[in-house]
């Protein structure tokens, strides 16, 4: 999950990522990065924690971080919040990028749009829980369509 800051979006789409595979005891590896080195360090914006914090997850431990090409290349599928993301991703990665690999977050919820999750960092508390929202539809998303894929597989 990669956004800009890794302040934001991100640390929500790992924490509510994380605590549906775990509910589901699916073996996952999920993780959160930001494109820029503005936060390095820093724990989740305190709104996002509150947030997250209201719905039952704890996120106040995970710490910022900027993406790597380290992290292209350990990650199975790479999941962007928005345009801009991906295009500081390009930038990071040159010559290294697979468009196979990166997926807007929001494309199993509405498939091919290429919607941007709204980035809520200017904003207030109400557009953290829109955000909020959004990022555990996508998250949901994300999990039918793989446990689908993973029953046919298992059919076959």
């Amino acid at each position: 999950m990669v956004c800009l800051g890794n302040i934001c979006r991100s640390p929500l789409a790992e924490g509510i990522m994380r605590e549906k595979i775990s509910r589901l005891g699916l073996n996952w590896e999920v993780d959160s990065a930001g494109t820029n080195g503005f936060h390095v360090g820093e724990n989740p914006h305190p709104l996002s924690q509150k947030v997250a914090k209201l719905n039952g997850i704890d996120i106040s431990r995970q710490v910022a971080r900027k993406f790597t090409k380290h992290d292209f290349e350990s990650f199975d599928r790479i999941y962007v919040m928005a345009a801009d993301v991906l295009q500081e991703m390009k930038s990071i990665l040159g010559n290294n990028i697979s468009n196979e690999k990166i997926e807007f977050f929001l494309n199993d919820l509405y498939p091919q749009q290429q919607m941007d999750v709204p980035d809520p960092w200017y904003g207030t508390e109400p557009g953290y829980h829109e955000v909020y929202a959004l990022i555990e539809k996508g998250c949901d998303a994300i999990i039918e369509k793989y446990m689908v894929a993973k029953n046919k597989t298992e059919k076959v």
